[in-house]
């Protein structure tokens, strides 16, 4: 089991250098096969009636971005990412491909959770001002607003990827959640907080933010998955495609004290407790990838899920498999050929986990 990045009390860390690619002994070790096992396979043939990027096209965003060249990404493999800011290490690109996979992968999540944009039991006529931690795209800031109108919505990241035309209660701010949280105490009404796996340093140290942040009777809410595939009839296979996603990023977590083990480790629920926060729930939902389960709704969610991070498939493997692996950037799109091949099979029942978790501060 991997062990939390930090302890409750654990003070937040420096600024991790670049790391180094694992070892190849380090890598069997953690049971990760080398780029040689992919190249060496059979490419599976593209089918260009089921093309990923041709089934999006009807659906692609018009959102506008913030981006100016007043700031500077950085580049990996020729993907840019977040500028320099704090303790922020961010393994997602930032640019216009993974905006749009962000935005269908927000339209999932409320499939998912049945056209709900949170689960914890807010009062409307208590909420006055709300943060949205990690708001990537902004979709949920934007839509929590149209639901709110008389609460104040502010959306931080470490990337000025969010549209400029937005409801009048919503702003968006450049912020790093690993920091101190600049906000006043007791002055916020509701916190959410959605996909920030191998994204934070100290899971303790953001609760305690969140806690200090929060009015008397405020409610945080953590949405957070695994990144390990499962099967109910055991067609996911040890070596397979979807079974090295999981070790990748979680190894990849390991090495950047960032963990995607949130949900194995029980971060969510624990950090909320030693926090001080109380009514404390949680919902864990099995997410289909692809269209194979039974169950028609199931179906429809576990195509969302496909369709998003298809869309950008080398953009959320671009990142770890070159920090973590030592890939190029040839081998790792011969892996992603692998695994969307695996993803379109129906005869592969592949699952993750997803928790959705809420507590309360209390008055």
């Amino acid at each position: 089991m991997v062990t939390s990045p930090k302890s409750p009390k654990g003070e937040a860390a420096a600024p991790a250098p670049a790391p180094a690619p694992l070892s190849a002994d380090a890598q069997n070790a953690a049971g990760i096969l080398p780029a040689s096992h992919w190249t060496a396979q059979p490419l599976p043939e593209e089918n260009p009636g089921n093309d990923t990027d041709s089934t999006y096209g009807s659906i692609t965003s018009s959102t506008a971005s913030l981006a100016s060249s007043i700031y500077e990404y950085r580049t990996v493999q020729g993907r840019t990412y977040h500028g320099q800011m704090g303790n922020a290490e961010s393994w997602e690109p930032n640019d216009a491909r993974h905006v749009e996979s962000m935005e269908i992968l927000h339209h999932a999540l409320v499939l998912q959770t049945d056209g709900k944009l949170y689960l914890a039991p807010l009062d409307k006529k208590k909420v006055q001002k709300v943060l949205d931690i990690a708001t990537g795209s902004g979709l949920w800031s934007i839509d929590f607003a149209d639901e709110f109108p008389n609460a104040e919505v502010i959306g931080t990241d470490v990337s000025p990827i969010q549209p400029t035309w937005v409801p009048p209660n919503v702003k968006f701010e450049l912020d790093d959640c690993n920091q101190e949280w600049t906000w006043g105490e007791n002055t916020v009404d509701f916190v959410n907080m959605r996909f920030l796996n191998g994204v934070v340093d100290d899971w303790y140290a953001l609760f305690r933010n969140a806690y200090r942040v929060c009015k008397p009777g405020a409610w945080v809410e953590s949405s957070a998955t695994s990144t390990k595939f499962l099967s109910p009839d055991g067609t996911v296979k040890d070596g397979s495609a979807m079974d090295q996603w999981g070790k990748v990023f979680q190894e990849g977590g390991k090495k950047l004290g960032r963990t995607f083990a949130v949900y194995e480790e029980d971060l969510q629920r624990k950090g909320m407790e030693a926090a001080g926060f109380v009514d404390i729930q949680y919902k864990d939902i099995q997410v289909p990838l692809g269209i194979w389960h039974p169950d028609k709704k199931a179906a429809e969610i576990g195509l969302w899920w496909k369709l998003a991070i298809e869309s950008d498939i080398e953009g959320y493997i671009n990142y770890f498999w070159h920090a973590v692996l030592g890939w190029t950037p040839e081998e790792a799109k011969v892996f992603a050929r692998h695994i969307k091949r695996e993803w379109n099979d129906p005869n592969l029942h592949g699952y993750f986990m997803m928790r959705v978790a809420w507590g309360r501060k209390p008055e």
